[in-house]
């Protein structure tokens, strides 16, 4: 698999699905799949959803009741900002999962991708008065750009859908207190490594707090240039982080034709 997922020959598309969603299904199936194999999982809890394209904001969720390891093409839900279901399915879906992700969808036209874990490293950091550390190598890229959501409770209460969406603001970014890590991203491949650098900056910040010492600070003007830094990541590209996704998706063995379904 050296080409882009989405770019393969598209198999067994059912005829009711557009040949876009079914690139879009194909490419979040492999991403529940890989999460599944880096082991950020929650038993079958936790949410990655992706907008569908068309003139109706929809967009597809795991089906509540399997695990990553199960989600496939065409078991994803497609479900509208009110959460009902559109098409057929033989799963329901998680009323958390449509609380948080239905409200930012709903009002940030730049999530096309969320993603909300519950890891260890993530939850720890989510439970620290401070939060997170701006001082080591991925913490550092996140400098001054992200959000926080105090906790209240398991999130199925739909009032709290405008104070997520307040908490969130601009951000790519939000920590919720006590919880969890979300994030969101313009693609699937971009929420997944801006994700997977989350989380690495949480594992860091873990690790780093467990030995004695204070932890070096970085300067704020070297926080402060590191944007501009990234720039060159992304010259020319209008997929940046599309290499890296396929890359990983081949380091676990995750081919197209076992993300179909039935």
């Amino acid at each position: 698999m050296n080409a882009p997922i989405r770019e393969l020959p598209l198999p067994a598309r059912p005829a009711d699905i557009g040949a876009d969603e079914w690139a879009l299904r194909l490419e979040l199936a492999a991403c529940y799949r890989l999460f599944s194999h880096l082991g950020w999982t929650e038993m079958i809890f936790n949410h990655i959803t992706q907008r569908v394209p068309g003139d109706e904001p929809q967009f597809l969720i795991n089906p509540y009741g399997l695990h990553y390891s199960e989600v496939t093409a065409r078991n994803l839900v497609k479900i509208d900002l009110q959460g009902r279901v559109i098409g057929e399915s033989a799963y329901p879906i998680n009323p958390a999962g449509f609380v948080i992700h239905a409200a930012i969808h709903a009002n940030r036209p730049d999530a096309h991708c969320i993603i909300h874990t519950h890891t260890t490293a993530g939850i720890a950091v989510a439970c620290k008065k401070e939060g997170l550390r701006y001082d080591n190598f991925y913490s550092a890229q996140f400098w001054g750009s992200v959000a926080y959501h105090d906790f209240e409770g398991v999130t199925t209460d739909l009032a709290e859908q405008e104070r997520l969406v307040a908490s969130l603001g601009k951000a790519d970014v939000m920590i919720l207190r006590s919880h969890g890590l979300l994030v969101i991203g313009p693609s699937i491949p971009e929420a997944f490594i801006r994700s997977w650098s989350l989380q690495r900056a949480c594992e860091v910040q873990l690790a780093a707090g467990s030995m004695p010492g204070p932890n070096h600070e970085i300067p704020e003007s070297v926080l402060r240039a590191i944007p501009e830094q990234q720039k060159p990541m992304r010259a020319g590209h209008t997929r940046p982080f599309q290499p890296v996704f396929d890359a990983m998706l081949r380091v676990a063995g995750i081919r197209r034709e076992d993300l179909v379904g039935t």
